[in-house]
């Protein structure tokens, strides 16, 4: 998508600024709050639901500041311009380091490589434990012997809880910690002697985890499990494809359960490999805020199947499937959701799992500069903050989507079905129950051989992919 009115459409650029307030020094926080107010005023979604945000709420650029003036930090300015903030917009993101920010985007993170999700215990709800869900290769955690499905109860022998989990295991001074393992003993677990030390370091995380064909009859099954839509990978989701091409599958799955978005290329390119019959026409539409609807033509606001990578030039490896299974959770979401809703449209899909988060809004990148891009003019050397505002609501050719998320046998046909965190199998395999539960409804075996849990559900709380700035977004780069 090609913008070339960004600033024509905002009333008011850095080239205007001022340099004092009636002798008074235009400083480092008031720079930092006019770009704050400038980004959103141009592109926020929910723009004119936003007082504030008008473009006459100010005579001036003096009232910017001074209003501004009565808050803290220029993030609290920031989230004081957010509409129904946790309820209505529930992912719009301001950052401190845009540099830390671009990583999260191309998968490079600092971590020990174990990816969990924290429970509260079911007879204290105030004590969390873990449930290791992956390991990504070549890293801390792959290089001991850690597994999916290991509990651990307490960090550095302290027992963790709803207070100090943070601290325990995602800020700076834990780098580097030692976990003791417990048995899950239905929610509540009991510890055991065996403890595990791991180290953190910055890494690349290769978003295809798995990428294999089962046979299955007269079925040739693939099965990917994709992690992020990560555009620096999206020659390596192709060679996936091209793999599953020269095997000849005629059914597949793409395990989406612990992919929480990315970029709405890669999704479009996702879409494109699993069918490749419908080239050129509609994959998706994007609703933005009136001022930018008005400012450009609407053909940039539909994104179209395609026969081509563009960074590579490469062909894409397409399948021609009329029905595509996906596994997913409630930590599935954005840019997932999107290839769900787009697909559904056109062929048969089925989804596995449970409800999905229900994200159909995407973001952009946001830099103090005159065009709010990074490759603007005068981009602001004295700090490195940035925003990654809601800007545009996503929907499928036929204008549908559901922000309640999608839920398997109510929305989209499927098999309801919740992760057994007492029973996770390995990924890839058989002995994962989803996984199971999704070739056995490939191949027509009765639902009711669906093994199910009997046991406690706890309480989730937090999942370590929350950590990441843009664990649940959906986004792309504006030229």
């Amino acid at each position: 998508m090609f913008f070339t009115f960004l600033i024509m459409i905002n009333s008011c650029t850095k080239e205007d600024e001022v340099l004092t307030i009636n002798g008074t020094d235009i400083t480092r926080e008031d720079e930092i709050n006019f770009f704050v107010w400038r980004g959103l005023n141009a592109f926020y979604l929910w723009q004119k639901d936003v007082p504030v945000l008008a473009n006459n709420f100010f005579n001036n650029e003096e009232e910017i500041y001074r209003y501004f003036r009565q808050f803290e930090s220029p993030r609290q300015s920031f989230y004081s311009l957010l509409f129904a903030p946790g309820i209505t917009d529930r992912f719009s993101v301001f950052v401190n380091d845009y540099n830390e920010l671009e990583k999260t985007f191309q998968g490079i993170s600092t971590s020990n490589g174990m990816e969990f999700k924290l429970f509260r215990y079911t007879n204290n709800q105030n004590n969390l434990f873990a449930v290791v869900e992956y390991v990504i290769p070549n890293t801390s955690a792959s290089s001991t012997a850690i597994k999916r499905g290991m509990v651990f109860n307490k960090i550095n022998n302290t027992p963790l809880t709803t207070s100090n989990y943070k601290s325990l295991l995602f800020e700076d001074s834990s780098s580097n910690y030692t976990i003791h393992l417990a048995n899950y003993n239905n929610g509540n677990p009991t510890n055991t002697n065996t403890s595990i030390s791991l180290a953190k370091f910055e890494f690349t995380e290769n978003p295809i985890l798995v990428a294999n064909v089962f046979s299955e009859g007269t079925k040739k099954i693939g099965y990917l499990m994709y992690n992020q839509f990560n555009s620096s990978f999206d020659d390596e989701l192709n060679t996936a494809f091209g793999n599953f091409k020269s095997q000849n599958i005629n059914e597949l799955i793409v395990d989406l359960r612990y992919n929480g978005g990315g970029f709405v290329q890669s999704a479009i390119y996702l879409g494109s490999m699993i069918t490749g019959q419908f080239t050129g026409e509609v994959f998706s539409k994007q609703r933005w805020n009136t001022k930018v609807l008005n400012a450009t033509h609407n053909d940039n606001f539909i994104n179209r199947f395609t026969e081509t990578i563009i960074k590579s030039e490469q062909p894409i490896n397409t399948l021609n499937l009329s029905k595509v299974y996906f596994i997913v959770s409630n930590n599935t979401a954005s840019a997932s959701e999107l290839v769900i809703n787009a697909l559904s449209a056109y062929i048969d899909v089925e989804i596995i799992g449970e409800t999905t988060k229900g994200k159909q809004v995407g973001s952009i990148t946001l830099y103090d500069s005159d065009n709010l891009r990074k490759s603007g003019t005068n981009l602001n050397s004295n700090h490195k903050y940035a925003m990654q505002p809601l800007v545009f609501e996503s929907v499928n050719k036929n204008n549908q989507n559901d922000i309640n998320g999608y839920t398997p046998e109510i929305d989209i046909p499927g098999i309801l079905l919740k992760e057994d965190y007492e029973n996770l199998g390995v990924l890839g395999t058989k002995s994962d129950p989803l996984l199971d539960a999704t070739i056995k409804l490939i191949t027509k075996e009765a639902k009711s051989t669906f093994k199910k849990s009997n046991s406690i559900t706890p309480q989730a709380f937090y999942s370590s992919k929350f950590a990441r700035p843009m664990s649940n977004n959906m986004y792309f780069n504006i030229k």
